[in-house]
């Protein structure tokens, strides 16, 4: 080994260094690499038009962001003590991870649930599991994140009726639900319904927020999990804001005014490891965004224009090979999240390549943050980075690369188009498997795995879900059921079956569904019926 860096993805073709999505670096830039660029038109200041530098004038010198720790598992019990702990440890938001039955739609007793149930988050099947889930948490005063896609609706009526039970109104309710189906089709692949009767739900989700919900984020349209997926960040920039843009078209064609819903989209990417290549992305895609909402949709509201965005860093990134390297890899990604311009943050535990973070791990996590912001001096000045001539010509780069998969994806007959003949799928899986091999080959130097591994090395503490959580939710969800009123429950069921056939506003169903005692996977079966299940088509 002899200490020299490796040069990136692309070095054995002989081209040189590159980033990770494979665009030429050059040992040196100048402002000739800028020539062409207006700063007036491309830059502006921050807190105005096109927002390339960030969505606020004074950025963190008026508020930090917000310090939001994903968090789940167990039963609702296990994960309200966890969040008590964050919250008692200087966490400024919560963000809530369910297990994999919650996240398909099916409840704790249901045949596919078995040995699933609190493993990979929590379990949720009820209202009083939400209550539960949130009890002593102020859901009127602190913001609340929840990370689902498929049976996202149900979760937010579960939500809304369990703060109604704790006095707080829908229009006090501060938080952001996931609720992006289309990258569940392009990278997750949790879904419950096909696309299009999927964006219907979503659309009834846009009107009702939009009149009832006026705090609250609809949307978080995620470029995180395409990334994890393997894409490259170029890719996760291109494919996220064409889902953005697939939301802003599915709501005006639904009659909504783009400026009534627009400003409560919010965005979710993905911080990894190539330090400069993040932040360019970051500064891109609030750049697109905006010009795009004005130009192309006719927004009107500056609100509309702006791109907010929470990040968290990458899980894809993290090894289990001497989990402590996680720590400082997170750290730098979490820096290039900060002065990228980011509007919350989740950083990653150094044991979650090996399981869901011990109290410890998640501690330390959470001081990577605060450490950032407090004793780092980042926050002092906003957009410290703008003008690099490395990162202007990164970030104008960039857009130029997405442009041209917007392009493509438009001749494709747009998003739903794409997805359905597979051509999301193969793109990401050619940059994985290209990431793969470069790691095999040694072209990418992977600390502690490909290059200065340790042979003998002991494992961290980690965290083990008691096999009785599942007896033990399964046992509540079926005193629940015995408890309700039968006859109400069956005929709320009925009733958001025949909304769902007629075109109705399904939100206002839900919630009543809720009310009657309906679980989250009789809600979800109800729609099955209607609308079928989805089947991805093979990708070759």
């Amino acid at each position: 080994m002899t200490g020299h860096p490796k040069k990136k993805r692309g070095a054995g073709d002989g081209s040189g260094f590159r980033t990770l999505s494979g665009l030429p670096v050059k040992p040196l830039y100048r402002p000739e690499d800028l020539a062409g660029s207006d700063p007036a038109r491309d830059l502006g200041e921050p807190g105005e038009w096109p927002f390339t530098r960030g969505v606020h004038a004074d950025m963190y010198r008026g508020r930090l962001w917000t310090m939001r720790q994903f968090a789940g598992f167990g039963t609702a019990a296990d994960t309200n003590r966890r969040f008590l702990y964050l919250l008692e440890k200087g966490q400024t938001g919560l963000s809530t991870a369910f297990d994999m039955p919650t996240l398909m739609g099916h409840d704790s007793d249901g045949p596919l649930s078995l040995g699933e149930v609190g493993r990979e988050g929590v379990a949720i099947d009820t209202v009083e599991d939400m209550e539960t889930l949130f009890r002593d948490i102020p859901l009127d005063r602190v913001s609340t994140s929840m990370t689902i896609n498929g049976p996202a609706a149900m979760i937010l009526a579960l939500y809304i009726v369990a703060a109604e039970r704790q006095g707080a109104a829908p229009d006090k309710l501060r938080g952001t639900l996931q609720n992006d189906i289309l990258k569940e089709y392009i990278a997750q692949k949790e879904w419950i319904y096909p696309p299009r009767p999927s964006l219907r739900i979503i659309t009834d989700m846009l009107a009702y927020c939009t009149r009832e919900m006026p705090l609250w984020n609809t949307i978080s349209i995620s470029g995180y999990h395409i990334r994890e997926a393997g894409s490259t960040a170029v890719q996760e920039l291109a494919f996220t804001l064409a889902d953005g843009f697939t939301y802003v078209e599915a709501g005006i064609e639904a009659g909504l005014d783009v400026d009534a819903f627009a400003p409560r989209l919010s965005f979710f990417f993905n911080a990894h490891n190539d330090f400069f290549e993040e932040i360019a992305k970051y500064r891109a895609a609030r750049r697109i965004w905006a010009r795009r909402m004005r130009e192309k949709y006719g927004a009107k509201d500056p609100r509309s224009w702006m791109l907010r965005f929470h990040t968290q860093t990458a899980g894809c990134s993290l090894t289990a090979q001497q989990p402590e390297n996680n720590i400082v890899r997170v750290a730098y990604q979490a820096l290039a999240a900060v002065l990228g311009g980011t509007q919350s943050l989740h950083t990653n535990s150094m044991d979650e390549a090996l399981a869901l973070p011990t109290e410890k791990a998640v501690r330390i996590a959470l001081r990577t943050q605060q450490i950032l912001a407090h004793e780092t001096g980042v926050a002092s000045v906003v957009d410290p980075l703008g003008g690099s001539y490395y990162v202007e010509d990164l970030t104008n780069r960039m857009e130029a690369e997405a442009e041209r998969i917007f392009a493509e994806i438009e001749e494709r007959g747009g998003v739903v188009a794409g997805i359905e003949e597979g051509f999301f799928q193969r793109e990401i899986a050619e940059a994985a498997w290209q990431y793969q091999k470069d790691m095999e080959s040694g072209a990418s130097v992977i600390v502690g795995v490909n290059e200065h591994a340790d042979e003998k090395e002991e494992l961290p503490p980690i965290l083990t879900i008691d096999p009785a959580v599942e007896k033990e939710q399964v046992d509540r969800l079926q005193r629940f059921r015995a408890a309700r009123d039968k006859a109400a429950a069956k005929d709320a069921i009925a009733r958001l079956r025949a909304a769902a056939g007629s075109g109705e506003n399904l939100m206002p169903v839900l919630l009543d569904a809720v009310r009657a005692g309906a679980t989250l996977g009789e809600m979800c079966d109800s729609l099955r019926g209607v609308f079928g299940e989805y089947r991805e088509p093979a990708v070759f």
